[in-house]
């Protein structure tokens, strides 16, 4: 029997097996053939979505907007000041509201409970677009992207994160990992691990697909087998710009640089969710320059631009991999 997601909320890829996982894969591939083609594919004409976002962002808007009107359905966009949820209206009130009114919602924001709670109350799809916990939409363009670079073959491989393993991209990394056969390393400060709970979780989960959990703050062991090396900003969106001072010294071991890089496989890819913290060209790199006295912060420059680097393929990659998931659960 194929399978079928149609009605399935997106909460975080625990919900999912490796075959159902595939199968959104296999589906992003066949939307990027035809996006690429120019063929056209709107096959929700007549559905409407809902994106709700706490946390903005523009990889994730964008991807969800660009997706559905490729879907051919209609879209509203609410900002943290387009609506009343959690401020006037419960959560449960709002998604009773946006389910009569949608075919399907997206939710960007804090805690896993508020999607959760969203999808329980909504009567239609939910889409966790990103939580404190779990980013699943994420994983799936990179992991895309991983297979792309390796002809579809990575299961064995090894993906490393290299940071605050423990935030939702680590989390989500070692999720799917776990599922799709993948040898997962987080490679950090034993402070800033996946919880205890979850990594035990994805190490069962791990053994049943041929594959392994590793956590380490050793940086030569974390990397010296990896093909993908994987790493993300020092403080997340929402975190007040006072860790900076405290996560520096913990993090810049764990830079991405090109010796880091060397000690990988030859064919290593280096993957990065973004927004990154490469140079000064932004606001914050540059304050944070000014304060701290570091241009470079999670990765240098050199490996940002290096030819190992697939970050801009990843983020494209969002966009197919979010229209795969829409198209299948609202088909």
């Amino acid at each position: 029997m194929g399978v079928n997601l149609r009605g399935r909320h997106f909460l975080k890829l625990l919900d999912f097996t490796p075959e159902e996982i595939n199968y959104l894969l296999d589906l992003s591939v066949d939307f990027k053939n035809m996006k690429r083609a120019g063929i056209p594919h709107r096959y929700l004409e007549g559905k409407n979505v809902a994106l709700l976002f706490e946390k903005t962002s523009t990889r994730t808007r964008c991807s969800f907007e660009v997706g559905a009107y490729d879907l051919g359905m209609g879209v509203t966009y609410l900002d943290p000041s387009g609506s009343q949820m959690g401020h006037k209206e419960s959560i449960a009130d709002t998604a009773r509201v946006l389910g009569r009114m949608f075919d399907g919602i997206e939710y960007r924001g804090f805690e896993q409970a508020k999607v959760e709670e969203l999808a329980h109350y909504a009567g239609v799809p939910v889409w966790n677009g990103l939580t404190n916990e779990f980013h699943p939409t994420q994983m799936l363009a990179d992991i895309l992207t991983f297979k792309e670079n390796f002809n579809n073959d990575i299961k064995g491989r090894t993906l490393t994160f290299m940071g605050d393993a423990g935030n939702n991209v680590g989390n989500s990394l070692m999720v799917v990992c776990a599922k799709l056969g993948v040898n997962f390393v987080a490679c950090g400060p034993t402070a800033n691990m996946p919880e205890a709970e979850l990594v035990e979780q994805c190490r069962a989960i791990a053994a049943e697909n041929g594959s392994t959990i590793t956590l380490t703050e050793d940086v030569h062991e974390g990397v010296k087998d990896a093909s993908a090396i994987y790493t993300d900003i020092w403080v997340s969106m929402g975190q007040p710009d006072e860790l900076y001072k405290e996560r520096i010294p913990l993090m810049e071991p764990y830079r991405v640089t090109s010796d880091v890089m060397a000690q990988a496989q030859d064919d290593c890819i280096f993957l990065h969710c973004l927004p990154s913290f490469h140079d000064t060209k932004t606001t914050k790199g540059a304050e944070v320059a000014e304060k701290f006295g570091i241009t470079e912060m999670e990765v240098t420059d050199e490996v940002f631009e290096s030819r190992a680097s697939k970050v801009f393929d990843e983020a494209e990659n969002r966009m197919h991999t979010i229209k795969a998931v829409m198209y299948a659960t609202l088909k």
